[in-house]
Formats: C-alpha cells, structure tokens, sequence
C-alpha cells in the first residue's frame, strides 16, 4: 500500500510538470499533437500505478520521453512553416465572402449543421451577419461579422498572415501578390534590418499592413498588392 502510494504520488507531480511544459492552454485550445500526447500520458501514467508488479519506470520512461517529443515538435512548429502545417494542420475558412465554402467544409469532413453549431457557439445565429468564418487548428471557430453600414463602418477584412516568427508564408505572398523584397524594403524602412527580427506579419484587402517586430513597438501602413480579392 505504501509503494503504490509513493508510485502516485511522484507519478503525479511527473505529469504536473509535463503539462505546465506544455503551456498553459486548456483542453478545447490544444493543437492536435498535443492533445495526442496528452491522452497518452494519461494512459502510461495508470499502467505502474495500478499494477504492483509492473515496474515503475514503464510508467516514468513513456512521460518523459512523451515530454521530450513535445518539445522537439514545438521548436520544429516554431521554427519552419511547412513543419508546422505538417503538425497542427492550417486554418480553414468555412465561411467566406461568397457564403458558405463547401469545398472547405468537406475537407473537414463537417456538415451544414455542424457548422450552424460552431456558429451559433461563437454567439451568431445568422449567417447573413458573418463575412468569415474561420475554424482553427485547435478546431475552436472565429467569426468576423460584416459592417452594418458598409458606408459609415469600416468594412470587414480578413487579416492575411505574411510571416510569422520570421518565417515568410510564400502560399499567402502569392495569394497577396507581394514579394519576399517588398516586405524587407518596408522593414528597413521602417529600420528593422531582418525579417527573422520582426514577430508577426499580415495584410488586409485594403492594403493595410500590420508588423509586429520582436523588439520594436508594431506600426500599421498602406502597401500596394495585387490580389485583394483573392480572398
């Protein structure tokens, strides 16, 4: 009785550990892999703890390289696009300025009615109210609603993201019509040298620009594109 309590115990705090690594995140806003590994350990952390005869570092030996694996695949997300759409997916927009997107919603393998709850979740119940509608790669949804008055409201962009963590994302540079040599003109203008210095980076259908540097307070400005209505 006393093994299997000390088994617990040091099973317990092991886990905790594990997962405030992971990052302060509840279930609902894992990505996948992470829910993946999560499940797991909840599973190997009950094999030594209810079954005396087995050792306990078939337990300990699956948390932690479990744990190790996590960090890999974090800093392989972070630091390369295609790894991160790899491992997390991408967002998908189910709802755009043409209503909604069938193709989109098959590649989820979602229904109408399935999306009429994920709508109604995020507090809309009219479609004829959303100008995007776009699901997550933690599968929660993010509506932008429409203008209620095109003529006196800003109208309702969708922010399309250029770099992230210095990372161009050549598939939205294209969509965007704008260069890898467009964007760093704009940075050393702007007196940021590299683009592995500036955080985050997107555009909107009206050429507005938001950069996010890592050291620098962000700046928004006016740019020339070329695919405003690609999306």
């Amino acid at each position: 009785m006393v093994v299997v309590f000390f088994k617990s115990l040091i099973t317990f705090f092991l886990v905790l550990i594990v997962v405030r690594l992971m990052g302060k995140r509840q279930l609902g806003e894992m990505q996948p892999f992470e829910l993946v590994i999560t499940f797991i350990i909840a599973e190997v952390a009950c094999i030594p703890m209810n079954d005396p005869y087995i050792p306990f570092y078939y337990g300990i030996v699956p948390i932690i390289t479990l744990a190790v694996l996590h960090l890999v695949l974090s800093v392989l997300a972070r630091k390369s696009i295609f790894a991160r759409k790899v491992i997390s997916g991408h967002s998908v927009i189910a709802i755009d300025k043409n209503g909604i997107n069938y193709q989109n919603l098959k590649k989820m393998n979602m229904n109408v009615n399935d999306l009429i709850e994920a709508v109604r979740s995020s507090g809309y119940v009219d479609f004829a109210d959303i100008e995007y509608a776009i699901f997550e790669t933690n599968g929660k949804v993010c509506v932008v609603e429409k203008a209620s008055d095109p003529t006196e409201v800003k109208p309702a962009y969708l922010p399309l993201g250029l770099l992230i963590d210095g990372k161009f994302d050549g598939d939205n540079l294209k969509l965007a019509g704008i260069t890898e040599p467009e964007l760093k003109k704009v940075y050393l203008k702007n007196g940021i040298k590299s683009p592995k210095d500036v955080l985050y980076t997107d555009v909107r259908q009206d050429g507005t620009l938001y950069v996010s540097p890592k050291y620098a307070a962000c700046f928004t400005q006016k740019i020339s594109i070329q695919g405003g209505e690609n999306w």
